[in-house]
């Protein structure tokens, strides 16, 4: 079973030019070919590492579908020498991909168990410029603020304001607001006359939690 769904799992290739159809950043697509997923998902499921589709990594958590990673990263204009703030560490894979894109990557994780093998994961393979947190009751990480784009992979009922004081003025916040179970994935850009909202389309997150966020049941 396994050798015959190893066979017939689509390759990094592939997954590359279906994301191609969405995603018009020659720099964002040749990040999401360089680091390789398999290496960020659980091995029993490593045959479905390039599928377009979330996959549970533990602790009621995914690693993103990779067209809403590619769309995100797309979505914060990055030049190179930004400095990033993630929301929301899972696995560690967006952090990758923000890596290579970005001259600093500084992402946090309220699960410890999930930070704690992301930074192992991320040192392993040799992504030195991301620096990873486990955080409880702190929405971001105001030590290392201000951010020039701060990306959120979960899903919040509003624009949290913590996370709008840590963002540079210029800088872009990309966050999936909305219901629970559906979001409206947002760009905000900080300027002098106020936050301005971009609707970039609907999408589906876990729950960001927190006293910003969604309440913990």
């Amino acid at each position: 079973m396994e050798n015959r769904r190893a066979a017939s799992a689509p390759t990094r290739d592939q997954l590359l030019r279906e994301l191609a159809r969405d995603v018009s950043d020659a720099r964002v697509l040749d990040a999401m070919r360089r680091v390789p997923r398999e290496a960020f998902v659980p091995e029993n499921l490593r045959f479905a590492a390039y599928e377009n589709q979330p996959l549970p990594i533990g602790h009621d958590q995914t690693i993103s579908q990779p067209l809403m990673v590619a769309l995100m990263t797309q979505a914060l204009l990055l030049t190179g020498e930004e400095q990033v703030l993630e929301v929301g560490t899972g696995s560690g894979y967006q952090a990758a991909v923000l890596s290579l894109l970005a001259r600093y990557v500084v992402t946090v994780e309220r699960v410890a168990a999930l930070a704690e093998a992301a930074e192992e994961r991320l040192t392993r393979l040799g992504y030195a410029n991301v620096e990873v947190h486990a955080v409880e009751d702190v929405l971001g990480w105001p030590d290392g603020a201000p951010y020039d784009g701060i990306i959120v992979t979960a899903a919040a009922p509003e624009v949290p304001l913590a996370l709008l004081n840590q963002l540079a003025m210029g800088g872009r916040l990309v966050i999936p607001v909305g219901g629970r179970e559906l979001q409206e994935l947002v760009r905000i850009v900080k300027t002098p006359q106020g936050a301005q909202r971009h609707n970039l389309g609907s999408c589906r997150f876990v729950p960001l939690l927190g006293s910003a966020a969604w309440p913990r049941r």
